[in-house]
């Protein structure tokens, strides 16, 4: 089926629900997996996410096969390969002995997806610069500052997780299986390091060091590269309004910046 239309099929059984999260919930049934959309969003959204895991899945990356989206319910479902094993991030907090070991894995897996040219999938400039537009906690002087500051940094068009982190890995049959393709752009991918750096922080911060340093000892990027995505990265973090997230925080980014 193409994934340019959503076909309803069968009412779905809840009963069957293996996690839950901020803009969906995932189902397991006859051994697929059921991403289904929160009715807020847009309705394209389901499309959106099934199109950017497609290109990532036909450029060699592991990521689960998608294999239709449809409406369940009344709401946008993408149905995907069932992937069986444990988050690279489950597995690290179990053996902290092993955090470096499972960050340098995790940053390996982040390389591969950035050797990989995006020019079909949506440039992570406007993205950031709709996101910094629609930010509350920002005022215009602050929104202005940070476009601005987003328009002079490199626009690359390799492609970019956008939500990368050991949680989104899974170890399955000794290999890494990469979830979660929605925030997928065609960026820079010092952007995308700094947004995983950003994550980081809010767990560790001595973690989120460990993860910079790797990256940065194993790629041609520098810190001082990476780092200079700071403000427009967290402007807009604000615009998703994530509760385990301090705008408070965010905003000293930003302001320490700009």
């Amino acid at each position: 089926m193409s994934d340019d239309c959503l076909n309803e099929v069968r009412s779905i059984n809840f009963s069957d629900l293996i996690a839950n999260g901020n803009t969906a919930s995932i189902h397991l049934i006859d051994h697929k997996v059921y991403k289904i959309f929160n009715k807020n969003l847009p309705s394209d959204e389901a499309i959106r996410e099934a199109r950017k895991q497609r290109y990532a899945y036909a450029s060699g990356l592991r990521v689960p096969q998608v294999f239709d989206v449809v409406e369940m319910n009344g709401q946008q479902c993408i149905v995907m390969e069932h992937i069986q094993g444990r988050t690279l991030g489950e597995l690290a907090f179990e053996e902290m002995n092993q955090m470096e070991s499972y960050l340098r894995t995790s940053v390996g897996v982040q390389q591969q997806i950035h050797l990989v040219k995006a020019d079909f999938i949506d440039p992570m400039l406007f993205k950031l610069q709709r996101q910094i537009e629609s930010a509350d906690f920002l005022n215009h002087i602050q929104k202005e500052a940070l476009v601005k500051r987003l328009s002079d940094l490199s626009g690359e068009s390799q492609l970019c997780h956008g939500d990368f982190h050991f949680y989104n890995l899974i170890s399955s049959n000794n290999e890494i299986v990469i979830l979660d393709w929605i925030d997928a752009s065609a960026g820079n991918p010092a952007a995308d390091v700094y947004r995983s750096y950003l994550l980081y922080t809010q767990v560790s911060d001595q973690i989120a060091e460990l993860y910079l340093n790797l990256y940065c000892e194993t790629s041609s990027i520098p810190r001082d590269e990476i780092i200079e995505w700071a403000p427009v990265i967290a402007g807009a973090r604000l615009s998703e309004h994530v509760q385990s997230e301090s705008p408070e925080r965010l905003l000293e980014i930003v302001n320490r910046f700009c």
